[in-house]
């Protein structure tokens, strides 16, 4: 029997380089986030790319946007992370380090359990729900579909 975790990855358009000045205490708060969602009730995965916490992983060609990819038992669980600790503090302070986007800068898909999302697989997705709009296939907290039944 198929059971679904939730995925989610979110885009970020640093002001400056990720090692300048002004990223610095971003920087200095990642190690913190990291430790809290992997301590969080429902955390499954997240992207790493094993060298240290620095977003240094990237689909894109700018090397400001930064990415983050993780995994998640539901919907609730991530929301509760997202909304309801610490990181909710460190998010009130993002216009001190990223630029507003004007597209879709994060999205949600349901994935088996147990199989590690991709990046390409990943921007696919935020590629799909910015050109369509949510759907099963890659949709928002504020547009969530149902966690598809259990085959």
């Amino acid at each position: 029997m198929a059971k679904f975790h939730l995925a989610q990855l979110n885009i970020a358009m640093a002001i400056d380089d990720i090692d300048s000045p002004t990223m610095a205490p971003f920087v200095a708060l990642l190690d913190e986030i990291i430790a809290l969602a992997e301590a969080s009730d429902g955390f499954v995965w997240r992207l790493d790319d094993e060298i240290d916490s620095v977003p240094s992983i990237s689909i894109y060609d700018d090397p400001r946007v930064i990415v983050n990819m993780s995994v998640w038992e539901d919907l609730s669980t991530l929301q509760d992370y997202v909304y309801k600790s610490a990181h909710t503090q460190v998010m009130a302070r993002r216009r001190e380090w990223f630029l507003a986007m004007k597209e879709a800068y994060h999205v949600l898909w349901w994935i088996e359990a147990g199989v590690d999302p991709t990046l390409v697989e990943a921007k696919e997705r935020l590629d799909h729900l910015r050109l369509h709009g949510p759907s099963e296939f890659a949709f928002t907290f504020k547009s969530p579909f149902a966690q598809p039944m259990a085959v």
